[in-house]
């Protein structure tokens, strides 16, 4: 079975997808405020954000039960699997997911709790539920994050010669 990639590969990945996924997001917010005519009222901030949480997921699903990766993980040559090595379906990808809102949501529950709604406060907050989530790959014999063994999923590294092949592969599966 192909090792599991070194966390700071993959926290390299996830940066970048950051950017990308910034992207995604400013076109379905401004989607949003098209269908909506750009109104304030709650109602409508709380489907904005119920938006952009179904927005994102569906990035993330499509991504990991079509290729294996998203952009960020293909330019990095990491894609995600079964733990048995298979292509993932669309039940464990939105358990992923949603499991891997445990990088976030404690974060955010301790600011809504103790009533932090400073940038600082919040950045500061979400810094260290980012890093403690990231050392549960420390405690995995198999160095997969939390999510991904909740999941029952694991990140893999693509093989250069895999992933030339592949990309060798596209244009002439397409003429056809």
């Amino acid at each position: 079975m192909t090792p599991t990639p070194s966390i700071k590969r993959r926290l390299t990945a996830m940066v970048y997808e950051t950017f990308l996924l910034a992207a995604v997001e400013m076109l379905a917010v401004a989607l949003w405020l098209v269908v909506t005519g750009n109104r304030h009222d709650p109602v409508f901030q709380h489907g904005l954000k119920a938006w952009l949480f179904l927005v994102t997921g569906a990035y993330f699903v499509y991504s990991w039960t079509n290729s294996g990766h998203t952009l960020a993980m293909k330019t990095w040559r990491l894609c995600v699997v079964t733990e048995g090595g298979a292509r993932v379906p669309l039940r464990t990808a939105v358990l992923r997911y949603l499991a891997a809102w445990g990088w976030f949501l404690p974060a955010l529950l301790v600011c809504w709790l103790a009533g932090l709604h400073g940038k600082g406060e919040m950045a500061a907050a979400l810094a260290v539920g980012i890093a403690a989530w990231s050392m549960t790959a420390l405690f995995d014999k198999d160095r997969r994050f939390l999510h991904d063994r909740l999941a029952g999923t694991r990140i893999v590294a693509i093989p250069k010669a895999r992933a030339a092949a592949r990309d060798d592969a596209a244009p002439a599966a397409n003429a056809s």
